[in-house]
């Protein structure tokens, strides 16, 4: 089987390395910029891919919005099948990609854009053969993660953390997407689709983000048995579903507490089978590569799933009512306990109420933060 690269940068060379110790499966074209034409199957003209008959499936490498989305949008418009790792094309243009397959009779397949190398959303599939999938959650973020439990079992602070995450790799120069909670974002609005048939954006969802997460913030949480982490989560209960995005002070006897370095996992929870665990790497070179190939050998082999939209699910903010803790000088207008320095615990508030809070304390006081605070009946 013929198949196309687009870019050949970190993800892309990943792929050309597992695909070179395959048989079947050959890498006959690579887009790339006009001054990287390296190697003979290279090309700078995206026609000359769309135009070749016997290629009928495209690996998009690239990352970014553009021209990402116009290169899977005309592949997939042309019948070709696209397999992606790019969370934030796919997040941002779910909808049009998926009605475009619909249309043409081809395939997006994302993989690798939520978890890496973690299988994932092939695990959503499987389940859903037999139950329905009442939520998904978990640790989405590997730079984030590394910087969380580094501060968690030293002394440096959130900037200290961040420039070593940067200096070993983990952490882009620009480390936004991932400290602002956007890049779990995109993942969760991938996973609600595999999950609940429920389409949403990242602009839906409540999202928070640890760029001000401080030291005092993680001696606090200490001090009452929990540890920080960023959770992507979302629920479902019958035709209603809801997510969100923020540092979840989990109980230390936890799973998802006891996740070290730039290490992911992701969790769901079904009828029938229970709650089940995914833990792994969620990134690099090899293992997102590992994850695309994994798609392109399901595609050889038949295994072509296709992502369906449920117009009929409706989005209600109240299922993910709890406890919520808020660090700020600002006032407030809610009462709460005492938790810790400038901290008090908000009880019985939904997502969308204490991402709201946080955006009022923040008119005051730029560096509040807000935490979810589960119960720990929630963990058996």
């Amino acid at each position: 089987m013929d198949i196309a690269l687009l870019g050949h940068g970190t993800v892309g060379r990943g792929v050309d390395e597992i695909c070179a110790k395959l048989d079947g499966v050959d890498v006959t074209r690579i887009l790339e910029l006009p001054d990287r034409l390296t190697d003979e199957r290279m090309t700078s003209n995206f026609q000359d891919i769309l135009d070749d008959p016997d290629i009928t499936l495209v690996l998009e490498c690239m990352g970014g919005l553009e021209p990402a989305h116009t290169f899977i949008a005309d592949a997939l418009a042309a019948g070709k099948s696209v397999v992606t790792s790019n969370k934030a094309v796919v997040a941002h243009y779910l909808q049009e990609f998926v009605e475009l397959a619909h249309t043409t009779g081809s395939q997006l397949i994302c993989e690798a854009a939520v978890g890496g190398g973690v299988p994932w959303l092939s695990s959503i599939r499987q389940v859903r053969r037999i139950d329905e999938i009442s939520s998904v959650s978990g640790i989405m973020n590997g730079t984030t993660n590394f910087i969380l439990d580094a501060m968690h079992k030293g002394d440096a602070d959130f900037a200290e953390t961040l420039a070593e995450a940067q200096r070993l790799g983990y952490a882009e120069r620009d480390p936004s997407a991932d400290i602002d909670g956007i890049d779990v974002a995109n993942k969760v609005v991938i996973s609600t689709l595999a999950a609940f048939d429920a389409l949403t954006t990242v602009d839906q969802i409540p999202v928070t983000g640890i760029r001000h997460f401080s030291k005092t913030d993680e001696e606090t949480f200490k001090a009452h048995g929990r540890t920080v982490k960023l959770i992507g989560r979302a629920v479902r209960e019958g035709d209603r579903f809801a997510c969100a995005v923020e540092p979840v002070a989990m109980p230390d006897f936890t799973v998802e507490a006891s996740i070290p370095s730039n290490f992911n996992i992701l969790s769901l929870d079904a009828e029938t089978v229970g709650p089940l665990k995914f833990y792994g790497q969620g990134a690099g070179s090899l293992p997102t590569g590992n994850a695309m190939v994994q798609d392109v050998l399901d595609y050889r082999e038949g295994k072509r799933p296709a992502f369906r939209i449920d117009p009929d699910l409706i989005w209600d903010a109240t299922l993910l009512t709890g406890d919520y803790v808020i660090r700020t000088t600002a006032n407030l207008p809610v009462d709460g306990k005492v938790y810790g320095a400038n901290a008090r615990l908000i009880e019985g508030i939904n997502a969308e109420e204490a991402y709201a809070l946080l955006t009022t304390a923040r008119e005051t006081d730029s560096e509040a933060m807000i935490f979810a605070r589960p119960r720990k009946a929630l963990f058996k």
